[in-house]
């Protein structure tokens, strides 16, 4: 058994295509950033180039799969059993540990006692995330005043504030805002809820991908909230999605936030999976190498 990393995401897809696509519900983050790269180009999330990996089984069948987008985390997506320390000292050799991973709970004590063993240093979760999928969709009734609009290149500037407010608030990366938004709007990607014509709330949704559409970033400016605005965006948008020929529509929450984990429950969504995000800390005086992001 064995990882390989690999720069390009063609010889990427090519080796583990197969793996994200048995389960494109839970690898819909994989997915849809291939897609996205492919559409936007190398460089869609940052100048520093994306890290790619799998690991296969020694009858060569693929059971696991990585990637990175600096100045995202490390993103696993299958950590089979025994192979962690395997992938740590692999990344220190080729490129450098990360300083954050994102990966499913149920491996979360295994990475961390094999991240102890290889670097004597630990980690700590950053934000706890539940994925969720569509079942049947209740929209709000009764519903907040005004009307979903999809989004267009005039509301560029809004979308952009927006789009940074979110990431600050969620403590995520801000980076390439701009192209995000521009990435969205050229494919009818982005939603607004409008009352007397003002946008109040914002909804977007990722490309389908393997029949899998992603709800996200869903933002309402702080004067506006509590009002049933955001819930009424994300069901606007969850139904375009379905109608649109998607057969899974699909969202990620903090479980810190129980208002939007109570909101979206009781627009129909259901819980899948949950995931976590580890800030980690190395010893440095044991020769490894730990990225700054």
């Amino acid at each position: 058994m064995a990882w390989q990393l690999t720069d390009s995401p063609d010889e990427f897809e090519r080796a583990a295509a197969a793996h994200l696509l048995a389960d494109p519900v839970r690898h819909t983050v994989p997915l849809t950033v291939l897609a996205s790269l492919r559409h936007r180009g190398i460089a869609a999330f940052g100048n520093s180039p994306p890290i790619f990996g799998w690991h296969h089984r020694e009858d060569g069948a693929v059971d696991g799969a990585l990637l990175q987008t600096p100045p995202y985390p490390l993103l696993l997506a299958g950590v089979p059993a025994g192979s962690v320390a395997d992938l740590l000292g692999l990344l220190d050799a080729e490129r450098r540990l990360p300083a954050a991973v994102n990966l499913d709970i149920a491996s979360e004590e295994l990475f961390l006692a094999a991240w102890a063993a290889s670097t004597g240093g630990s980690g700590s979760a950053r934000m706890r995330q539940r994925l969720y999928r569509l079942g049947a969709l209740v929209a709000p009734d009764p519903g907040p005043p005004g009307v979903a609009r999809v989004a267009g290149p005039v509301d560029t500037d809004v979308l952009v504030d927006w789009y940074d407010a979110f990431a600050r608030e969620a403590d995520t990366p801000a980076a390439g805002s701009h192209s995000a938004v521009a990435d969205r709007l050229s494919h009818s990607g982005l939603t607004l809820w409008e009352v007397a014509g003002q946008p109040v709330a914002m909804a977007g949704v990722t490309r389908t991908v393997a029949g899998v559409t992603r709800v996200g970033p869903v933002y309402t400016p702080p004067a506006e909230r509590r009002r049933g605005y955001g819930a009424a965006v994300t069901a606007a948008v969850s139904q375009a999605a379905q109608a649109a020929g998607a057969t899974e529509v699909v969202l990620f929450t903090d479980l810190a936030n129980p208002t939007s984990n109570g909101i979206y429950q009781r627009l129909g969504y259901r819980p899948v999976e949950d995931r976590v995000i580890l800030e980690l800390t190395a010893h440095v005086t044991n020769g490894l190498r730990v990225s700054s992001k």
